[in-house]
């Protein structure tokens, strides 16, 4: 069969594939894409994707015809669901925030508005002045919710860090947090993710911060009650104050915020649990990360994330079948303006939420893939704006940017506004090895001829840092965007290979979303300067030698 690119229609495997294919281990054969064929034969081109989460069953595919109640073909991206579930939502839900003091009031904004439940999740809490407030904002709300209910509440506060970061130092995330953890054991959970891969004599011999290198809990959500943040900023001074980032409010989306409290707290049930004494135990029946048998503990964890994926897809294939599908034994259909104008639907969403999970220390690659694909199905006069603090596409990534068709602006940090800019020792000169990286790829993008369809800008703010990361996608002839990434990936070897990470993408047919992220773009955009052969003749962009020599050795580990 064939379909119109811009339908993005997708189908079924046929049968007889399909059961060729069952038998290969950890595939699920998911769905594929037709693009657009060329009346011409000489130009004709078909090219089709075979998504497959590893290690995890098959999910099925729903082979049952489009009733003419759902909105299919409504956007090209619905494929999306056929891995994740899909949040259909009004755009009206959805605001875009732009700096990091907007950022922090928020957040301390949401937390004092609680009233049954705070998910976070972060790399680590900071330990200076602003952080400190955000703990007495909690402390606050959880003492207004014990005065409210009495001698018990049943408000939740669960907290998700990393354990290397987190304990990082004598004045830690842990010291900070275990007041709350002291006062309210009750209410108050909080988890410390290890990576497995950090254990036995490697464990002993890494010293603190080096042994950060290793695989980290790197999502940053931020959940309260039904609103979501979505967001790559943790919880430190810096990000409230002149860090630039990303972060994206979802108001009033029960689905999405059930979603990501079950998905914290996979995480945190094969986390390490901060005790009242500053130790840190398993919970009972859980195998430990670097105590335990790696496989079996990566095998667990792989179970309990996926649970929660494939149920929320299941329950939100459900909820599209109870709201779009007419009564079992009509044959007829209703338009959808009926059933609205009725109040026996809920108002049509115009916005879906596709949530795009990454831990391959758990076999489990759905951001990745999403990722790989939305990069080969960018057509030809399409525009991609991407965005990372540090550039360090993956090789796939790479190919897929030089070999597709689709026009491509990549924003990243100047040497000057690098996170690492400034440090002592060895991480002073992670910068240097970012800068060299970046010169590698231009001068491949200037070897095939590439230059005008992909072009890198470097951002820089006098005083600023710079952490955003994500994606925009234009599709050919729209001035706007109709989806965006944004979440934790930095779009590196890292994000692929060795973090937990979580982003969201966001389609919409909305103009005024649309507009909305096009201006978020425009203002990350407009502090940069495009990236030339004279840019690196800069004394600022001096590469010693030994950077030169080291960075191809190290570079899989920032």
């Amino acid at each position: 069969k064939q379909s119109s690119a811009s339908s993005g229609s997708t189908f079924p495997l046929p049968t007889f594939l399909l059961q060729d294919l069952s038998g290969l281990p950890g595939l699920a054969v998911l769905s594929y894409v037709v693009s657009d064929v060329d009346r011409s034969p000489s130009r004709a081109r078909s090219s089709w994707l075979l998504l497959a989460p590893l290690l995890t069953p098959a999910v099925p595919l729903i082979t049952s015809p489009p009733c003419c109640l759902c909105s299919e073909g409504a956007h090209r991206f619905q494929w999306i669901r056929n891995v994740v579930p899909e949040f259909g939502i009004s755009s009206s839900h959805v605001k875009v925030i732009s700096s990091p003091p907007e950022f922090y009031e928020l957040l301390k904004a949401q937390i004092k508005a609680a009233k049954q439940r705070v998910v976070m999740a972060s790399l680590y809490l900071g330990t200076g002045f602003l952080e400190q407030e955000l703990v007495d904002c909690l402390e606050e709300m959880l003492d207004r919710s014990l005065q409210a209910s009495g001698s018990s509440s049943d408000l939740r506060v669960s907290i998700l860090l990393d354990f290397t970061r987190g304990s990082r130092g004598r004045k830690n995330s842990r010291t900070m947090l275990l007041p709350l953890l002291r006062r309210f054991p009750e209410q108050v959970r909080v988890s410390l993710f290890h990576t497995p891969n950090l254990r036995g004599l490697l464990r002993l011999l890494i010293p603190e911060r080096f042994n950060e290198t290793i695989g980290l809990q790197h999502i940053k959500v931020y959940l309260f009650d039904d609103n979501v943040i979505l967001s790559g900023a943790n919880l430190s001074d810096s990000y409230f104050t002149n860090r630039q980032d990303r972060y994206i409010l979802l108001r009033d989306s029960p689905e999405i915020a059930d979603f990501f409290t079950e998905l914290v707290n996979a995480i945190g049930d094969v986390s390490l649990q901060l005790r009242e004494d500053d130790t840190v135990q398993m919970m009972e029946g859980m195998v430990h990360p670097y105590q335990g048998d790696k496989i079996t503990y990566c095998e667990m964890a792989n179970k309990r994330v996926m649970e929660v994926i494939n149920s929320a897809r299941t329950r939100q294939e459900f909820l599209h079948a109870q709201t779009f599908h007419s009564s079992q034994g009509e044959d007829h259909c209703f338009s959808q303006q009926d059933l609205y104008a009725s109040g026996d639907m809920k108002p049509k969403p115009d916005t879906w939420i596709y949530p795009l999970i990454q831990m391959k220390p758990f076999g489990i690659q759905i951001d990745e893939m999403v990722t790989e694909t939305l990069l080969t199905e960018a057509e030809r006069g399409a525009r991609v704006y991407l965005t990372t603090g540090y550039f360090n596409l993956t090789q796939a990534y790479m190919d897929l940017i030089l070999g597709t068709r689709a026009e491509y602006q990549i924003l990243l940090a100047s040497p000057e506004v690098n996170g690492f800019f400034g440090a002592k020792g060895v991480a002073g000169a992670i910068p240097a090895a970012y800068v060299y990286i970046e010169r590698q790829f231009y001068n491949e993008v200037c070897c095939v001829g590439q230059q005008e369809r992909v072009r890198l800008q470097e951002y820089f703010r006098n005083g600023w840092t710079f952490h955003a990361k994500g994606l925009w996608l234009y599709l050919a002839g729209s001035s706007l965007p109709c989806l965006t990434l944004i979440g934790s990936p930095n779009f590196g070897y890292r994000s692929v290979h060795r973090d937990l990470e979580a982003q969201v993408a966001i389609v919409t047919e909305n103009r005024d979303l649309q507009h909305q992220l096009h201006q978020e773009q425009e203002q990350l955009y407009l502090r940069s300067g495009m990236v030339s052969p004279s840019t690196f003749e800069q004394p600022s962009r001096y590469v010693k030698l030994w950077v030169k020599l080291v960075t191809p050795l190290i570079k899989n580990f920032f």
